[in-house]
């Protein structure tokens, strides 16, 4: 992998963790066009994985800032704790998939553009819908989305536990390439009756520890066996394509959580839709 296909690849990562539209899935689809698919490029995902987590913390560093005080100064029970547990609870299901089914999951990674393809209609189809449903309940909640967007933070009072559970599960079936996770999550938050001034910062958070986890369980098993993972990913791709994913991360990060307030993901629907039938076509050919 040369250290132009890492930038590409790098800011398709960036853009599209945040963007509803399925990173793994453009990943897999760039991959495939600059031919450069393999096993090997595990690892590269993972780095671009963890770019995008820091650029969430950098991001949304007062809401994190705001959970870790609130939970850690003070012994009583109060909202940050509250929320905290939510974000817990959701990573219930995330954490199964992780510890019981990672091989069968990294085994739909290199299967094919075909897989990816269906799981892009399935993104466009969940986008639409949630779309339109919140699009019907916005007049009921307007004027207390208005109040809560004045607050420096959003402490989730919308999302309780078992909606919480529920987007927990949209995010572990996200693990499928081409399904997108912050396109699952936050269309599964709304059809859950989440406001959308809070489903999309709960579903940035969500993702934190589960990432930051599994790059941490794969860092420690490539580094037994380092030449057969990093004789065809130079080290200077790793870092363009870290960089590249942290940058336009950033700006992906603070463009969705403006998109979802203003409802329009139909858009993304549509992109997806397009997206989808093209893999579909090219894994044909």
């Amino acid at each position: 992998m040369s250290w132009l296909e890492a930038l590409i690849l790098g800011v398709i990562q960036g853009l599209t963790e945040f963007l509803p539209v399925s990173s793994s899935g453009h990943l897999e689809i760039g991959q495939a066009l600059l031919g450069t698919a393999s096993e090997e490029n595990l690892f590269f995902t993972v780095v671009v994985h963890v770019a995008t987590v820091l650029a969430t913390i950098v991001v949304l560093y007062k809401e994190v800032g705001w959970l870790l005080k609130g939970t850690f100064t003070t012994l009583s029970w109060n909202d940050e704790k509250d929320y905290l547990c939510k974000l817990i609870v959701s990573m219930i299901p995330i954490f199964i998939v992780g510890m019981f089914f990672k091989d069968q999951v990294e085994e739909l990674f290199g299967s094919g553009l075909l897989l990816v393809g269906i799981c892009l209609l399935v993104t466009a189809f969940l986008l639409a819908l949630s779309d339109f449903l919140s699009r019907k309940r916005a007049a009921q909640i307007e004027s207390v989305d208005k109040s809560a967007s004045a607050e420096s933070h959003n402490i989730g009072r919308s999302i309780k536990y078992w909606s919480a559970f529920v987007v927990g599960i949209a995010q572990a079936c996200a693990v499928l390439p081409g399904l997108s996770r912050s396109g699952s999550t936050i269309a599964t938050g709304l059809l859950c009756g989440v406001k959308k001034n809070e489903i999309a910062q709960f579903s940035f958070l969500m993702v934190l520890v589960p990432v930051l986890g599994e790059a941490f369980l794969d860092v420690v098993k490539y580094i037994k066996a380092p030449t057969e993972m990093l004789t065809t990913i130079p080290v200077t791709s790793l870092a363009v394509g870290f960089v590249s994913a942290f940058i336009t991360g950033c700006l992906a990060c603070r463009f969705m959580l403006k998109i979802v307030r203003q409802q329009k993901l139909t858009y993304f629907a549509v992109y997806c839709l397009i997206v989808g039938v093209f893999a579909i076509v090219y894994s044909q050919c």
